[in-house]
């Protein structure tokens, strides 16, 4: 596929494999004898660019003199140096620094520069304009890999000024909702009930790894309280904790440190765990005017079933509005999402087999 260097947009589920494919696609273009910056991949967040970072480095280890350089904010350098390093990866607005007011990067001697979850980048504010900015200063052959998991009109605008005359690769909705996950939902009175439900399907699956959403922090640190008062093993992980933080609490909940993730949605994208085998929804997905968020929801449950492996996601309905959000997002995505009486032990038990 990577043959001579063609443009791609490419529509990817996470757990597909296309972090390998643009990792493929720079190992192939770089030269280790050259010591300068010569691929260069965007990630949204400071998390992803050290996950595609691992991949790299795993990937790249048979050749000796490749080096990975992180332009990530806090990754302080001293001004007037040039880089040496072959690959940079990192978040837009340090890339932008690194390649125009501090001039680390000379980004006339980029050969492949990868955009990885495009709909993300769009989301966050000036992550838009400043990847276009870098976009703009790359040579005319550069090749240029644009990935996003979803393409609504604003994606697909952005990577058309982003990517010249692409090959383009696109999913199929229907193939978008990920058939290995089975989706369920819970019916509660009020919070203290969606935390008995929970506690009554934890006690029936304590199996591999969960992720549990919740809509706001204070949610998410109350419930992560509540469950650890009960004895379970939970970690936090929301907005306001700094980037090293963050970092930590993932890398403590992949090596299965803790057996349950409480987050809100800004940690929902990318992070691949590969245990966790449930999805909890304990607030269900909304955009800022209380409508169905669908991709959020899409993102969210394909925390589960990675990798063709079975998944299990449980939504928590506690009110006429969240069932009517439910129903909505059951038939967006035309996928029955089935009751579930979490006082029925047998029953919860019979869904994990």
């Amino acid at each position: 596929m990577f043959c001579s260097p063609q443009n791609l947009i490419a529509q990817s589920q996470s757990g597909t494999g296309k972090t390998a494919a643009f990792v493929l696609a720079m190992l192939s273009r770089v030269e280790p004898g050259n010591k300068y910056p010569q691929c260069l991949c965007l990630s949204p967040t400071y998390e992803l660019a050290l996950q595609t970072g691992k991949v790299i480095e795993q990937m790249g280890k048979f050749y000796p003199e490749l080096k990975l350089a992180y332009a990530v904010r806090g990754n302080k350098l001293e001004r007037g140096q040039k880089i040496s390093e072959q690959i940079v990866i990192g978040t837009p607005g340090t890339v932008l620094d690194w390649c125009s007011k501090l001039k680390f990067i000379d980004p006339k001697k980029i050969k492949v520069f990868v955009l990885d979850e495009a709909d993300v980048m769009i989301a966050t504010q000036g992550h838009q304009d400043q990847s276009i900015r870098i976009q703009r200063m790359l040579p005319k052959d550069c090749q240029m890999l644009l990935f996003s998991a979803t393409f609504e009109d604003s994606v697909w605008k952005f990577a058309q000024k982003v990517v010249p005359d692409p090959n383009i690769i696109k999913l199929k909705r229907e193939e978008e909702t990920l058939d290995t996950i089975k989706q369920y939902y819970v019916l509660c009175n009020n919070r203290d009930e969606k935390f008995q439900a929970l506690c009554n399907i934890y006690g029936a699956i304590t199996i591999a790894q969960a992720m549990i959403f919740c809509h706001t922090r204070k949610t998410a640190g109350w419930l992560a309280a509540e469950l650890s008062k009960e004895g379970h093993q939970v970690a936090l992980l929301s907005g306001e904790m700094m980037v090293e933080q963050r970092a930590a609490v993932i890398e403590r909940f992949r090596e299965g440190k803790e057996k349950v993730l409480v987050t809100t949605n800004v940690c929902a994208r990318g992070i691949d765990v590969e245990q966790v085998s449930v999805v909890i929804n304990f607030d269900l997905p909304v955009d800022k005017d209380g409508n169905p968020d669908n991709e959020t929801y899409l993102h969210r449950i394909g925390r589960t079933g990675r990798f063709g492996k079975r998944g299990l996601a449980i939504n928590m309905v506690d009110s006429k509005h969240s069932m009517n959000i439910l129903n909505r997002i059951q038939e967006h995505f035309n996928k029955k999402i089935n009751k579930l009486d979490t006082d029925d032990l047998d029953e919860i038990e019979k869904i994990t087999n």
